[in-house]
């Protein structure tokens, strides 16, 4: 299932979030998913990026072509790709 550009696919233990890089944005800008939920990071993009919470988590660098996947914690994270500044997100994780 798709909706609004988000990838949603349901495991035994959560959701399956996905999130696309390319254009230099993230898209959906804004997610929400629930606690034990894993979110993926794909990049379509042709340049590295990276999904980055200061003093929260860091993809690291990831390629063209690559994924980056984490089960965030409970809470409100804004993040950006530290390589692109511009480019800037909102996860939530109730």
């Amino acid at each position: 299932m798709v909706t609004a550009g988000l990838s949603i696919a349901a495991t035994a233990f959560g959701a399956t979030h996905t999130v696309t890089m390319e254009g230099m944005q993230f898209s959906p800008p804004s997610v929400t998913v629930k606690q034990g939920d894993k979110v993926v990071w794909v990049n379509k993009d042709v340049v590295p990026h990276t999904a980055t919470v200061p003093k929260g988590f860091d993809s690291g660098s990831v390629a063209p072509g690559q994924s980056w996947a984490t089960t965030p914690k409970r809470g409100s994270y804004d993040y950006v790709c530290t390589l692109h500044p511009t480019m800037k997100a909102k996860l939530i994780v109730e």
